[in-house]
């Protein structure tokens, strides 16, 4: 790596962190300002809301506002070099534009190495405490108002609740069956059943079993009071309020599997955030040579401008993201496709403004 090149990786990462760390500061103060009253409501310190909030809330509007932190770093840096002509200079030494483009591509991977761990690892732990405090202090408790459940918790077995109390973790009007492609071969019922945290198992009323022996008829059987293990839990009438942000990539996989297993409705939009934590680094680096080809040249909007075409570019960008997520989750398009289009989009545009953008 030549002198130039840590020249410019250095420049870039000191802009980014720096524009992280002003942006992220002044989001946090407004947002502190707005909930303001709910902390005062509740009889909490600023030190107290700082250690088990702000400081979970900070990394996670970092990596939210990364399309704009970059874009701001990348022409703020590549701007200032072309008008103190430090880029002609470079350009000039007979240095290619390609050239040009690896130190910027060099600081953007590192950047994006950086997030794939905080996204996958670190910031999933964060969001936990953070839903657990908004939880208890800014939002309106959480009360599982889900009817007629049903669930399938084997290859041939599904689970049925008319309702569930979340609160006592007790489940009324429970049912069993056991299914074979269309065929109903057994069915156990209970009026309650109640989950037993010392003994990790479902605590069942009397039940009363019907097995069908097809045209023979069927037979009748009455069990009484028992304990029984299924693969069902009271995580699983727990709230979903950003659950998918709060868990790390192995948890995320994980209950994905489990989802497929058992035919979950909603299982794209936690494949979506799946294939977001692969897509997100290669955005980083498409987003830092999009702003620097729209930056390597004097402008007469000066570096202003130039920061301000890079914002408008981050907010399309971050429309696409939304844009792409709800369409993902409500089955209009694959969940993988959803999170690659951003950056598909954006390499096209690119490439285009490498064309026709004068270097």
């Amino acid at each position: 790596m030549k002198i130039l090149d840590k020249y410019i990786i250095g420049k870039f990462l000191t802009a980014f962190f720096f524009t992280v760390i002003m942006l992220v500061s002044v989001i946090c103060v407004i947002d502190y300002t707005e909930k303001n009253d709910d902390f005062l409501h509740h009889s909490l310190s600023f030190w107290y809301v700082f250690t088990h909030y702000y400081i979970f809330l900070f990394p996670y509007f970092a990596n939210l506002l990364a399309p704009i932190t970059i874009f701001i770093a990348v022409v703020f840096v590549t701007s200032r070099l072309a008008a103190r002509t430090e880029l002609v200079a470079m350009l000039a030494s007979g240095m290619s534009f390609e050239r040009l483009l690896l130190p910027y591509t060099a600081g953007a991977g590192i950047i994006a190495v950086f997030t794939f761990g905080l996204i996958s690892w670190v910031i999933p732990k964060g969001t936990k405490q953070i839903v657990k405090f908004e939880n208890g202090v800014v939002q309106e408790p959480w009360k599982y108002e889900g009817r007629n459940i049903h669930v399938k918790i084997g290859p041939r077995t599904y689970a049925y609740l008319e309702s569930y109390d979340a609160d006592h973790n007790v489940g009324y009007h429970f049912a069993l069956e056991t299914i074979d492609s269309t065929i109903l071969h057994r069915r156990l019922t209970a009026d309650a059943i109640t989950w037993d945290s010392t003994k990790q198992a479902w605590k069942l009323t009397q039940q009363t079993v019907r097995t069908f022996h097809g045209q023979t008829g069927e037979t009748l059987q009455t069990i009484p009071p028992r304990d029984t293990t299924l693969n069902l839990y009271p995580k699983d009438f727990a709230s979903t309020y950003r659950l998918a942000e709060t868990l790390t990539s192995p948890e995320l996989n994980e209950l994905i599997k489990e989802k497929i297993f058992r035919g979950a409705s909603d299982t794209a939009q936690y494949l979506s955030v799946k294939y977001e934590r692969y897509a997100y680094p290669f955005d980083t680096i498409i987003l830092t040579l999009i702003g620097v080809v729209l930056s390597a040249r004097k402008s007469r909007a000066g570096v202003g401008g130039q920061i301000a075409l890079g914002f408008v570019l981050a907010f399309i960008f971050i429309i696409f993201v939304m844009l792409s997520r709800n369409l993902a989750s409500v089955g209009s398009v694959p969940p993988m496709l959803a999170a690659w289009v951003p950056g598909m989009v954006f390499t096209v545009i690119g490439l285009f403004l490498y064309r026709v953008v004068p270097k």
